[in-house]
């Protein structure tokens, strides 16, 4: 099972497909501006300790609740049908109701985002698996990346049975199929891909980040967001990154964006450039043109030294001083992206 987890090996063939990118440079896919993953040693000391003395401050007393999942009300598509309807289920997991298709992004929905590491991380929710049961038929999985938090064995081998097609970012596919997906169900994107599915527009969008789940396969996957766009509406999930340039680009190319998921928590002083603080989530999003933001990976683990409500509260902090609408639907709960958000729900949960 231990080795399972990594996925599945890059051949040379795999390797010779992968240099036609225009991304892949120097034996693995590159950023699109130098981004240095170096953890300066002097500082590791200190991070270890706070990564154990602070746990209280980095989760939740109790374990966040999750609202049961309606399904009668989810697939009722005579309910706000002129706009999406969404349910966020923590971090990065987004189920999607979209032109009468089921659309699930990043389903980590496992326990532990740390299954290799000889200590666990826990999900700040209880039996999330379990989600899955009652789930409809997924039209299409969308992947952005393969690190654990966003591509999870378990929740995979759960979902393959109802799973009709993925679209993942260019190399993650030899993960699934070495977890058993039909190669056929599979579509690889490079960054500014894009294909039409069911009236719908999407688009690979380009991040700043990494990828890799072992020691050997640092950066041999691409990494990046999604643009989701009807004849009636335009989302984009921004996937995990660092600041740069590549937001506008987005912004010009795909958007203006009626609601953006953008990526806030996980962040540190030693790596700014590939996750967003709370600041720069807020200020990429109004860089892309994103009319309505909903900051999303946080609640569900904590992966860095922050208290588990700050991004969250930073987030709004920075969004109310420049103007940006932001919505905060609950844990499980039915949310259409024309509506109004629940406010600072987490309040309950200190």
């Amino acid at each position: 099972m231990l080795l399972k987890q990594f996925g599945g090996k890059i051949t040379s063939e795999l390797r010779q497909s992968y240099e036609n990118s225009p991304n892949w440079q120097n034996g693995s896919f590159q950023n699109l501006v130098e981004t240095s993953l170096d953890f300066k040693l002097k500082r590791l000391p200190r991070f270890i300790y706070r990564q154990i003395f602070d746990g209280k401050i980095r989760q939740p007393a109790e374990p966040l609740p999750i609202i049961p999942f309606d399904k009668r009300a989810f697939l009722d598509d005579s309910i706000h049908s002129e706009k999406a309807k969404f349910i966020w289920y923590g971090h990065s997991v987004l189920l999607f109701r979209i032109h009468q298709k089921t659309i699930l992004l990043d389903p980590m929905l496992g326990p532990d985002c740390s299954p290799i590491a000889p200590f666990t991380t826990g999900r700040f929710s209880k039996n999330t698996l379990d989600l899955i049961d009652d789930f409809p038929e997924i039209d299409l999985m969308l992947i952005t990346h393969d690190h654990y938090d966003h591509l999870d064995f378990a929740s995979i081998q759960k979902l393959n049975a109802k799973t009709k097609k993925y679209f993942v970012g260019l190399g993650v596919k030899r993960h699934l199929i070495a977890w058993g997906i039909d190669a056929d169900l599979i579509t690889e994107f490079d960054w500014w891909d894009d294909t039409i599915f069911n009236n719908i527009e999407i688009t690979y969008t380009p991040t700043r980040h990494f990828s890799g789940r072992g020691l050997r396969d640092r950066d041999r996957s691409l990494w990046g967001g999604w643009s989701i766009c009807t004849p009636t509406e335009k989302i984009w999930f921004s996937g995990d990154g660092g600041y740069g340039e590549h937001f506008k680009a987005v912004g010009e190319k795909l958007g203006p964006f009626d609601f953006g998921f953008m990526e806030c928590g996980q962040y540190n002083e030693n790596w700014p450039v590939t996750h967003l603080f709370p600041e720069e989530s807020v200020q990429a999003a109004l860089d892309a043109g994103v009319q309505k933001a909903m900051p999303v990976h946080w609640a569900g683990f904590a992966l860095a030294l922050h208290s588990w409500q700050e991004p969250v509260e930073r987030f709004l902090e920075k969004a109310t001083s420049l103007d940006l609408e932001v919505m905060l639907p609950k844990l499980g709960s039915l949310a259409n992206v024309g509506g109004i958000g629940d406010g600072r729900w987490f309040d309950s949960h200190k």
